[in-house]
């Protein structure tokens, strides 16, 4: 029996997707009225996504069902960075052409499952590069970066796990939490979006953006995360790792 009394999160806790919650009475009333707006992010590191990502479009789905808005966030912005999560060495950097044409593959997941179009609940696609792309490196210091303490950032497992092996972890790996919290608050300025969800390896990065939307813009905004698919090893499926079942042929 769910503890949950919107639509949306009874259906997530009775399937059995959630893993974490930011804070569960108010995301539950929020879901619970009006019209709901959540987004995720893929960052186009390969051409198709994998089941893993389909548990969290699934998630989309079943907020568009619910009566909420969907937002699916293409990260041709962040994708120039590579998100560093639970990634022991760092990704090799793809360019632009390869980021568009991974893009165009990954599209293609989400026209089975989502509703796209003009209308209040219909789902939508963004691309963060059109505002990262564009943010000055002096305005995201004095916008952003103010509101990030390295004392917080080394203590997430991955920084933790690379500095104690004595790993390198480059400047730019450590700027894409910052990214990744700028894109919440951007869609909340732009969209009015309040959750994001994600797995649960992005536990970090997404309370990263919900502190950012109450510091920066003084609003409620709200995280969710879904349990990871694994590997038959054990290991996070993900595009970058061995092991992934593809959602394109």
């Amino acid at each position: 029996m769910s503890e949950y009394k919107s639509e949306f999160l009874k259906t997530l806790s009775e399937r059995g997707y959630l893993k974490q919650v930011t804070h569960p009475a108010e995301v539950d009333a929020y879901c619970a009225k009006g019209i709901p707006t959540g987004y995720i992010g893929f960052d186009a590191t390969a051409d198709s996504l994998h089941v893993g990502s389909l548990l969290q479009i699934m998630m989309l789905r079943h907020l568009q069902k619910s009566g909420g808005k969907p937002i699916v966030l293409m990260g041709g912005g962040t994708t120039k960075v590579g998100d560093p999560t639970d990634k022991e060495k760092s990704r090799p950097l793809l360019t632009d052409e390869q980021i568009a044409a991974n893009m165009e593959g990954i599209k293609k997941a989400f026209q089975p499952f989502l509703t796209f179009g003009d209308g209040p609940t219909d789902a939508i696609m963004v691309n963060n590069d059109d505002w990262l792309g564009k943010l000055g490196y002096l305005e995201m210091l004095r916008e952003v970066g103010v509101h990030f303490t390295i004392n917080t950032m080394v203590k997430q497992d991955t920084v933790a796990r690379r500095l104690a092996a004595e790993q390198p972890y480059t400047f730019l790996e450590f700027n894409y939490l910052l990214m990744q919290s700028y894109d919440f608050l951007e869609l909340f300025r732009r969209h009015h979006c309040r959750m994001q969800i994600g797995g649960s390896d992005q536990w970090g990065n997404i309370v990263g953006g919900v502190d950012l939307v109450h510091k920066a813009a003084s609003g409620d905004a709200f995280g969710i995360t879904a349990h990871l698919i694994t590997t038959a090893s054990g290991g996070k499926m993900g595009k970058t790792a061995d092991g992934a079942v593809w959602l394109n042929a």
